[in-house]
């Protein structure tokens, strides 16, 4: 009896390290696992938008369903996180997400402390006014006018560092709320990149327009862990997206009745 009691006690134990082994991987790690945590905007149509019904849609996301694809991942593996411009280095180094496709400018100041693969776009920074404005021609036309931009992005420290004489700068943490306060006249024009405004003027047709005086190169990248072993890989899907036709699907998808133009691919960064 003690020793079929000794026998099932083993048994018992056997059993448990072995359920304890095979759950030991939760699957939420890229590349190692079922998921992947991609993160992006949550309201920027024709980019990153979730829909009423908890659909995402945009450029990005398409774009990053794309590069999930290419990394072995189905659909349903794929985990959307919302990135506000002012947490995506730090969603980046504490594993919140595992990459950011988000507008997400390369800076050498932000790949200090993360890494990015692209870029995928290059954008230009302008300004988004009201349909019958004719005031607002371009960036040196700003002084005495209230303009808005995001918390953290590099569209708010430009106009800072260039722009900020005679300019009323007000910082709120989504473009969304930037263009509310521009259609309840609050503001005068919101600035960030072309193709963000461009989305933004499409879902408000003949309300807004954007000016079409860029004044800066924003070159949009896909931003990774610091010393992320993915880099080359991910750069490598997004250059056959260029040649196969699915960048192309993924900006007319989203973009194609804003009459903004798509431009020719950019060169990827081999650093």
């Amino acid at each position: 009896m003690r020793f079929s009691r000794i026998t099932a006690t083993l048994a018992a134990l056997g059993l448990s390290l072995s359920l304890a082994a095979c759950g030991g991987d939760d699957g939420d790690s890229a590349g190692g696992g079922d998921k992947i945590k991609i993160g992006i905007k949550y309201d920027q149509p024709g980019l990153g938008f979730r829909e009423s019904d908890g659909s995402f849609t945009g450029f990005d996301v398409d774009m990053a369903r794309t590069i999930a694809k290419g990394l072995g991942y189905d659909e349903s593996d794929i985990e959307f996180v919302e990135a506000v411009s002012a947490n995506r280095e730090t969603f980046l180094q504490n594993g919140t997400v595992d990459m950011i496709l988000a507008t997400y400018s390369i800076t050498d100041e932000r790949k200090d402390v993360v890494d990015f693969a692209g870029p995928y776009y290059v954008a230009g920074q302008d300004l988004l006014v009201s349909a019958d404005n004719t005031d607002i021609t371009g960036p040196d036309s700003l002084d005495g006018k209230k303009l808005c931009s995001v918390t953290g992005s590099t569209s708010a420290q430009k106009v800072k560092d260039e722009y900020s004489d005679g300019v009323q700068l007000q910082e709120l943490d989504s473009y969304s709320k930037c263009v509310e306060a521009l259609l309840g006249g609050q503001i005068d024009a919101v600035t960030t990149d072309d193709i963000i405004l461009a989305g933004l003027s499409n879902a408000n047709p003949g309300k807004l327009k954007v000016v079409g005086a860029p004044f800066s190169e924003e070159k949009y990248g896909v931003g990774l862990p610091k010393d992320s072993d993915k880099r080359d890989k991910i750069n490598d899907i997004i250059e056959a997206s260029f040649t196969d036709g699915g960048w192309k699907k993924a900006f007319d998808d989203n973009l194609g009745d804003s009459g903004y133009q798509l431009p020719a691919p950019p060169s990827v960064d081999r650093y």
